[in-house]
């Protein structure tokens, strides 16, 4: 999906409900619902769209 973070910060936003918690279908292996993340990238981008940036 793109999102480029280490794992510590993925374990900090889950932890804070910043992010969606993490499945483990077994053994190491760690997964998000896509749903979950999609819904996800939709706060961000509307949260984007509120957002005002300086201009330079």
């Amino acid at each position: 999906m793109g999102i480029k973070v280490s794992n510590v910060t993925l374990l900090r936003w889950e932890a804070r409900g910043r992010f969606p918690r993490r499945i483990r279908p077994g053994g190491t292996t760690v997964a998000w619902f896509m749903s979950e993340i999609q819904a996800w990238l939709s706060e961000r981008d509307q949260e984007r769209a509120r957002t005002h940036y300086a201009e330079y």
